[in-house]
């Protein structure tokens, strides 16, 4: 048993971190969702899921809030308080960015949804249904194959959405003529991408911890 092992045994069963992660992966999950819906509605059905979209970046931000309060208030952590810090932060940037998606969409009146746009917000959800199965498996550590096997799909997502970003914006450039018409698109694209960049992020805050603990 190594000394990482030892040392878990003794420490209290965390009550506070963990499920606070776990709530803000779920609500992760049901934002990005949110907005792979938005992208298959017609323009008309949109506004109240970009409603939804709006009140869970704010759970979001309200989680992420706590997590902090928490982390200043616990002398006892279940893992290394930076890498504590580092997840939340990870986490509620790619609640950002979707929130940021969903935003642009709205006030650059994106109403035409590209295949590039809705191939974009498939592959974010899945990256955060990836880091809702890791961040599941924090709680005991006993199967830190399950962490690194997500993090291994959500690398190879992001790797899918750096192609299919760098399409899109080839396509934009080389079939668009209308000045503003690229600049609304290109801003759509782009956080959406990084949004994709962001779930990576978190997953190499999840292998990490995975490391430290294996």
């Amino acid at each position: 048993m190594s000394l990482n092992s030892i040392f878990q045994y003794f420490v209290p069963k965390d009550k506070k971190f963990f499920p606070l992660f776990e709530q803000a992966t779920s609500n992760l999950i049901l934002m990005a969702t949110a907005l792979h819906e938005v992208v298959n509605l017609p323009l008309e059905q949109r506004n109240e899921l970009f409603q939804k979209i709006e009140e869970l970046e704010q759970i979001g931000e309200d989680i992420a809030r706590q997590t902090n309060l928490e982390l200043s208030s616990n002398f006892i952590t279940p893992f290394d308080r930076e890498d504590i810090y580092s997840l939340s932060t990870a986490i509620d940037n790619i609640a950002g960015n979707i929130h940021g998606a969903a935003s642009r969409m709205k006030l650059y009146h994106v109403d035409k949804i590209t295949k590039s746009i809705r191939k974009l917000t498939e592959i974010n959800l899945e990256a955060c249904q990836n880091i809702d199965v890791a961040v599941k498996e924090l709680r005991n550590f006993k199967k830190i194959k399950n962490i690194t096997d997500a993090c291994a799909r959500i690398n190879k997502l992001e790797n899918k959405s750096d192609t299919v970003y760098d399409k899109a914006v080839a396509d934009i450039f080389e079939n668009e003529t209308d000045a503003k018409t690229i600049i609304k698109y290109k801003e759509v694209l782009s956080v959406l991408e990084t949004a994709a960049d962001k779930c990576k992020s978190a997953a190499n805050v999840l292998e990490s911890i995975a490391v430290k603990h294996s």
